[in-house]
């Protein structure tokens, strides 16, 4: 006969409750009565926290929570964390919001995700994954708010529950970590329970979220002597003893769990509550806890037994068709050992098997011998394989097994991490393939498996990937396809650890070993690639010449020699030649088709610099072109982590260039808030990003602003990599001339001079550093002053484009005295009205008008003067614009309505 149950409730939670309803009216705006706020701006999120130990009553309290939502007409998802789940990448995810999305028909499910299916849907288990390229964590977790926002929005208030937060995946703690920082700004209450003192490494961070936020977690007190009394009366009767009350407060501690299994016992064995009786509660109550609980379970028979152990190895896998068959139990042995554990209170009623509560859990887990666990876990990972489960459910059990050198467990866990990769779980990934290797693998997999652990995607310590990378390539029997796919990710993560020289040796050896002549194409192109940005290399110039050498014999029938053109394009521009030649090379490398940003084989690096390559060569327009549609790609593909925040720096960049200096800090600024997400300060995104701020903050005339922010973000020496380094460097010193510290700025322009003409990168138009040099200089020696604008003006010429030439003029005319410098500033002016830079255009106006206001000439300042105030208050430029109108009003000439820049909004 089955033992009546005793239902949970909530005691002495009034407080709790009153605070869970509050913020439940605030979201919804309506109370449970049904009446509505006096303004819908009073509907905003918030963040619930309830602590407290095992047992203190946390999910029966998120129960109630999840009733006084449902009666105001909230939209509720539930979710769970589970200890035997943990590393199940997404587990809790998919609680929340399969149900949800399942109800949805599969056309209403593509029209509401759009471009989120194919990133959100294999996490959430809508789909599998799709191939070519895979999201980065950054464009799920983005994905994921997407979702919640529109049902937010659509479906109305919405409510996400989450019990054992300490418990849950890292890839769901993440994304609720960073997704619960936004909550307020959206209809969407997170209520999450946890046991503070069980929270692993990557849950902390969601604890220290909950801190930052000043959300106090409202910890669960134990009940009072008086509540457990109550709850014996109710149960056994209102004759219950006080004394034997008493000890019922004092055996359990007042953990609600173990008073309600108590209270249980209490009854099923029809114990009368009379004081006689109290000193057998203890007893009792050991029954519930670790050694009590095993031993108890023991005493129900091997059957018994071996069904629990099933369902704790399981865990929320467990069916009883799969529990029944890992267990060796027939059908009907497996009901009737059901029925009894039921009967036991381990089991609950529910159509799948779960245990009563998550301690029963543990402690039937811990108390399976250590063989005997690990033989179940091999032997649910064959049933889940038989099942038809997905890789990751099977690696899941694999994990908890010893290696033997199985190649099936091996290609198991290979697998599930692809599939992880494809969802955007790199670390579930990374801990399949380290798995696997420790198996060991056998040889004809072992390559794979270490080049795949190798993975950009995976990338953590690039030392350590190098050293997989090179023990892959040690392996026999590799493919030519594998190896030279090996040897260009070992180039790639050299390279993204600053080892450029080491990269491009690698690269240089391949190619003279190579005996297929597009392999050793390939390996040339990729030691360009390292060598155009090796800090230090005084062959460079040489280099140069063998890429031109090799690109003129070059069709551009292969991808390979695509991006050759590519890179040639680049060294000529940073090298001054002609922009022409640049350009030409330029579109060659795009050819037909364009390039693919997000293919992992070719990465993004050569379509970035040919885009650059447009932009410096006075074609804004292209460049912009191509960036915008590198974004959409990224956004495509749900890469939104370092390539957008980059894309957005370098698209706000181009609209510097063009004299757009609103949009250039909003795109600048959304580069910096997308590359902040990455990681602590120091990534190439945040220096890129935080460079240009600068710089667009003193054309802007906001110096004191630039000065702020770089004391903010440390921006200065030491500089972290070679690729940001001549770039951030020369932003530095044009923020130090800006200060009036013309020496300290000489000194770090001439430090970025000489070492870029050492490699023979002579184009001011790239690195500026030769006439912001000569600028530095003017104060100290004017003599080596006007020789600095002057050859900085004959490499303007050389390069060509009206924006160099028109810049070099400009500064040139600063430098000279007498009528001479008028004459220089009325070509600049001719040369940057031909040019797209409707910011240096406005600088050489102002400058003109002046110079000729100094002469004396102001019938002929006025001109100047207005265009210039004119199309700097377009460009959004306010400090060329003040300039313009204090030298209008000291002339005694009016100065006309400041337009209003153009502006385009993210």
């Amino acid at each position: 006969m089955r033992a009546a149950r005793i239902v949970p409730r909530t005691l002495e939670r009034d407080a709790e409750l009153v605070v869970a309803a509050a913020a439940l009216d605030t979201v919804s705006g309506r109370s449970a009565t049904g009446a509505v706020p006096p303004s819908p701006s009073a509907r905003r999120g918030g963040l619930l926290a309830f602590t407290g130990p095992a047992g203190a009553g946390k999910t029966t309290l998120l129960e109630e929570v999840r009733g006084l939502a449902a009666a105001r007409d909230c939209t509720g998802l539930f979710a769970k964390g589970g200890e035997q789940e943990k590393s199940l990448a997404f587990h809790v995810v998919r609680q929340l919001f399969q149900p949800l999305l399942a109800s949805y028909s599969e056309s209403e499910r593509r029209e509401m995700l759009g471009d989120w299916y194919g990133i959100v849907g294999p996490c959430v288990g809508l789909c599998p994954a799709a191939g070519g390229a895979v999201p980065d964590p950054e464009g799920v977790r983005d994905g994921l708010d997407w979702v919640v926002t529109h049902v937010a929005v659509r479906r109305g208030p919405l409510v996400l529950v989450v019990d054992d937060l300490h418990w849950a995946d890292a890839e769901s703690l993440a994304w609720l970590t960073s997704f619960a920082g936004r909550v307020e700004e959206l209809p969407v209450l997170l209520v999450v329970a946890y046991r503070r003192d069980e929270l692993r490494e990557n849950a902390r961070a969601f604890g220290d979220m909950v801190v930052r936020n000043r959300v106090r977690p409202l910890d669960l007190a134990p009940l009072t002597p008086a509540a457990v009394a109550d709850l014996m009366r109710e149960a056994l009767g209102t004759e219950a003893d006080d004394d034997f009350c008493h000890e019922a407060w004092l055996v359990t501690g007042g953990n609600p769990f173990e008073t309600v299994e108590l209270v249980a016992k209490v009854r099923d064995r029809r114990l009368a509550p009379a004081r006689e009786n109290a000193c057998a509660l203890r007893d009792l109550a050991a029954e519930t806890k670790d050694g009590g609980l095993v031993e108890r379970l023991e005493q129900l028979g091997s059957v018994a037994v071996r069904l629990a152990w099933a369902v704790a190895v399981l865990g929320s896998e467990a069916t009883f068709g799969l529990a029944s068959s890992l267990a060796a139990l027939g059908q009907a042995e497996a009901a009737e050992a059901a029925d009894v554990l039921r009967t036991e209170r381990i089991l609950t009623y529910s159509m799948k098997p779960e245990f009563v509560h998550p301690l029963i859990a543990t402690a039937v887990y811990r108390a399976i011998p250590p063989a005997m666990r690990v033989a179940l876990h091999g032997k649910a990972a064959w049933e889940l394989v038989e099942a038809g489960e997905s890789p990751a459910a099977v690696a899941r059990h694999l994990l908890e097994t010893q290696p033997e050198g199985d190649a099936w467990v091996a290609e198991q866990l290979l697998e599930a991490a692809r599939e992880y990769v494809r969802r955007g779980a790199p670390g579930a990934a990374r801990r399949c393939l380290s798995r696997a290797l420790r198996e060991p693998p056998p040889a004809g997999l072992a390559a794979t498996v270490l080049y795949e652990l190798g993975s950009p995607g995976l990338l953590q310590d690039p030392a350590a990937t190098v050293n997989l990378l090179r023990a892959a390539l040690e392996e026999p029997d590799l493919s030519p396809a594998l190896r030279q796919s090996i040897v260009i990710r070992i180039i790639r993560t050299l390279a993204y650890c600053d080892r450029l020289t080491e990269a491009a040796d690698v690269a240089i050896r391949e190619a003279r070993s190579a005996t297929d002549s597009r392999v050793r194409l390939r390996m040339l192109m990729e030691h360009f690639m390292a060598a155009s940005f090796t800090s230090e290399d005084r062959e460079a110039p040489a280099l140069s010449r063998r890429l031109a050498h090799l690109t003129r014999r070059l069709t551009g029938r292969s991808q390979t020699e695509r991006y050759l053109f590519g890179l040639r394009g680049w060294d000529a521009m940073v090298r001054g030649e002609p922009a022409s030649t640049a350009l030409e090379y330029a579109e060659r490398a795009l050819g037909p088709e364009g390039m693919t940003w997000t293919d992992e084989e070719w990465s993004f690096e050569v379509p970035s610099l040919v885009a650059l390559t447009f932009l410096y060569c006075d074609r804004p327009d292209r460049a912009e072109e191509l960036y915008a549609g590198a974004i959409a790609e990224y956004e495509r593909q749900g890469w939104r982590g370092m390539h957008l925040a980059l894309g957005y720096s370098l698209l706000g960049f181009i609209r510097f260039w063009k004299g757009r200096l609103t949009d250039a800090e909003d795109f600048v600024r959304a580069g910096l808030r997308l590359a902040d997400r990455l990681g602590p300060a120091g990534t190439p995104a945040q220096w890129y990003a935080v460079a240009g701020l600068i710089e667009i903050l003193m054309a802007r005339g906001d110096t004191a602003a630039a000065q702020e922010l770089a004391a903010e973000r440390r921006f200065g020496k030491p500089f972290p990599s070679a690729v940001t380094l001549p770039d951030a460097q020369t932003v530095h010193g044009e923020l130090l001339l800006a200060r009036g510290m013309h020496k300290e700025a000489a000194e770090e322009l001439s430090e970025v001079g000489r070492r870029l003409d050492l490699r023979g990168m002579r184009n001011p138009a790239w690195v500026p550093w030769l006439p912001n040099l000569a600028l530095a200089s003017g104060t100290t020696d004017a003599a080596r002053a006007l020789e600095l604008a002057q050859e900085a003006l004959r490499r303007a010429e050389r390069f060509g484009t009206g924006t160099a030439v028109g810049q070099a003029l400009r500064v040139l005319a600063r430098l000279t005295e007498g009528p001479e410098d008028i004459a220089h500033l009325q070509r600049a002016v001719r040369v940057l009205e031909l040019a797209p830079s409707g910011y240096e255009l406005a600088r050489a106006l102002v400058e003109l008008g002046t110079a000729l206001c100094r002469a004396g000439r102001l019938a002929e300042a006025a001109e100047p003067l207005h265009r210039g105030v004119c199309l700097a208050g377009q460009c959004g430029a306010g400090g060329v614009a003040a300039q313009a109108r204090d030298e209008l009003v000291a002339a005694g000439l009016r100065p006309r309505r400041l337009e209003t820049p153009r502006h385009e909004s993210l």
